[in-house]
């Protein structure tokens, strides 16, 4: 029998059930809105989606989305399609076609949303997964049982090289292990990659040699595959450790790309994720997505953090961040979690309470370069509040057990 791969939805309809699914099974494999000469049963037993799953929820009084088709009652349901690998090959972005393109359009829908994706084992051997991934961010870093701590340069625009370059040397000084380009930070005029490059790693160069320890710095170097190969062999001359690629704009092909030709980690930014997350019945959840970006080759997944300055819940968030921790064939697919957007030390212990792990990054802007102490004592204060956090104590005796932590309750809280 061939081998086929699946995917899951959240629908709504005032369509009958059977009727709507029909159609999405349709229109995203062998037919269209009437019957057509070729259409043989031969050829749909072999080729067809094919419902595999549908169960049916609530009913709703008015449609998730405007301008729905009238009708009730409004039905909502999980629906799990699939569809023969024959149909695609080994190939992300003809999947990623499949299993959502038109599906969006389709008038039965008051909404629809595409939940999780499962692939056969045969795509193993074609997608192994990130080249790095959390072990070998880990190595690089020269840390392994505890949270990464960084952080992002902040003004994210208007900074010259010269700038750039202080602010890392201030940041690696009080004790960062990792630093990210903002992903508005590209090449522009007043302070081109090249000389952010020159400038940074001659700083973090310097660091290294003189302490025995290369912090991380993920340097954004988004734009076509021509830039992208020249910036990452730029980088890679100049002894840096990581790339920064916003991921929904430069695409899965061009992801692709880049993880076949780097010699470094990908550190992959989802700005823009608003566009398919924010309503609860239109779009792609997290685990469809990343699970793409992590066949693709990306070693960090952003996955924002709890009690964040973005519409994202806690709930939604420790899901993204679990997701990431959770293989898809072996520990190497794996992608190494990274919490950021208005995070301090205060978020350490229900997060860890939420999640039972220290495997992942933990970058702050205001939360360390705010803290009343310094920049230090910021970073500090995120540092000994995940070590109590991984102690098994409370807010309250981390507070009394560290000065920095209450200092930062005290200001942040």
């Amino acid at each position: 029998m061939s081998e086929r791969f699946s995917a899951s939805y959240l629908i709504e309809t005032s369509q009958s059930l059977e009727k709507a699914v029909q159609t999405m099974a349709g229109e995203q494999s062998t037919g269209t809105f009437v019957k057509i000469p070729g259409e043989t049963g031969e050829l749909m037993e072999k080729y067809a989606a094919k419902i595999e799953e549908l169960e049916e929820l609530e009913t709703v009084d008015q449609p998730a989305l405007p301008h729905a088709k009238k009708g009730t009652p409004i039905r909502r349901a999980r629906v799990k399609l699939s569809w023969p690998v024959e149909n695609i090959g080994p190939n992300l972005p003809n999947l990623m076609a499949t299993v959502a393109g038109n599906l969006f359009e389709l008038a039965p829908f008051s909404g629809l949303k595409l939940l999780d994706i499962r692939l056969p084992d045969s795509f193993e051997s074609v997608y192994p997964g990130p080249g790095f991934g959390i072990g070998g961010t880990y190595k690089k870093i020269g840390i392994s049982d505890r949270p990464i701590i960084g952080t992002i340069i902040k003004p994210s625009v208007g900074l010259d090289a010269a700038l750039t370059a202080k602010q890392v040397s201030t940041l690696i000084d009080a004790g960062l292990d990792f630093i990210k380009d903002d992903e508005l930070m590209g090449d522009p005029t007043y302070n081109r990659f090249t000389e952010r490059v020159d400038a940074c790693m001659k700083v973090i160069n310097n660091y290294a040699d003189k302490h025995g320890k290369k912090p991380m710095y993920a340097f954004n170097l988004s734009g076509t595959m021509d830039e992208m190969k020249k910036r990452h062999d730029y980088l890679l001359e100049k002894g840096g450790t990581c790339i920064m690629i916003n991921l929904i704009w430069v695409g899965l092909s061009g992801i692709q790309e880049m993880a076949g030709h780097t010699q470094l980690p990908i550190h992959g930014h989802r700005n823009g994720w608003g566009i398919f997350q924010r309503h609860p019945l239109l779009g792609i959840e997290y685990p469809a997505m990343a699970k793409m970006w992590r066949l693709a080759g990306v070693d960090h997944l952003h996955c924002n953090g709890i009690r964040n300055k973005f519409c994202e819940t806690d709930d939604s968030v420790f899901a993204s961040i679990k997701d990431c921790l959770t293989p898809i064939w072996s520990d190497q697919d794996r992608a190494m979690p990274v919490l950021s957007s208005g995070q301090w030390a205060g978020q350490a212990f229900d997060t860890y309470k939420g999640i039972q792990s220290t495997t992942l990054m933990y970058l702050a802007g205001g939360g360390i370069m705010g803290h009343p102490g310094g920049i230090a004592a910021g970073v500090e204060s995120l540092r000994y509040a995940w070590q109590a956090a991984m102690e098994g104590l409370d807010e309250q005796a981390a507070r009394e057990r560290y000065k920095v932590v209450d200092e930062a309750f005290e200001f942040f809280g």
